[in-house]
């Protein structure tokens, strides 16, 4: 067996149950995108990716093999979304870091506008209004958390391509609905690693949070007399 058969069909126990490496693998590459995002490197992108394909095959079990008996199509489709929006991620980090836009960095924190955040919350709720019936149609486990957990990585990640702070506090969102699902479906080291990413999310926020303040221009100065005014 070469090592693309053993990634493929290797399996480890955890708790009595069997877990698939490549989902360990795949959640471990992720946690190394989140990794990179939090410092803002461009290498946040490509390593994602290669754990979202990783993880598609884990969540359709009725196409790959997995030892769980539950098919869990938002979380397939998002690996789908997130490959995608990652290309745009990638492409809009690399080309901040050739112009120099982001002293240096692939981007420069900032808050959502209220525009913005608004925009946000529409496609928030457009989203699961889709998805929940589409999930519910394909028979996909919990499709009502499961289109949460779609709709809001798509937007946090889209919202990490922009560089907006904002996008914290959607995984965070995102982690607080997806440990309950994945526990109940067995995916224990998905499960795991949303609480990993629950505290990594926090710490992102903060250190986010903290440059975009450092960032932040200072406002000019009042003069204090008329003739500095004109000056």
């Amino acid at each position: 067996m070469g090592p693309l058969g053993w990634l493929l069909d290797a399996q480890v126990s955890i708790a009595g149950s069997p877990v698939l490496v490549r989902e360990i693998v795949g959640n471990g590459f992720g946690l190394a995108s989140a990794v990179f995002g939090l410092r803002r490197v461009v290498w946040a992108w490509p390593v994602g990716m290669i754990g979202n394909a990783l993880l598609f095959t884990v969540f359709l079990g009725g196409v790959f093999a997995t030892p769980q008996a539950h098919d869990l199509y938002g979380q397939a489709g998002r690996q789908v979304f997130f490959f995608s929006v990652s290309v745009y991620g990638w492409w809009r980090w690399s080309r901040n870091r050739r112009s120099g836009s982001g002293d240096g960095v692939a981007v420069a924190p900032r808050w959502a506008t209220g525009r913005e955040r608004l925009g946000l919350l529409v496609a928030a709720g457009l989203g699961i209004a889709v998805g929940y019936p589409v999930l519910a149609a394909l028979g996909s486990w919990g499709p009502l958390p499961d289109a949460w957990i779609l709709t809001g990585s798509l937007l946090a990640t889209y919202g990490m391509a922009r560089g907006w702070v904002d996008f914290w506090l959607v995984w965070i969102a995102v982690d607080a609905v997806g440990v309950p699902l994945l526990l109940r479906g067995g995916f224990y080291p998905s499960a795991a690693m949303y609480l990993v990413y629950g505290g990594f999310c926090a710490w992102g926020l903060v250190a986010w949070w903290h440059t975009s303040r450092v960032a932040r221009p200072a406002p000019a100065p009042i003069p204090s007399t008329y003739s500095e005014a004109v000056a």
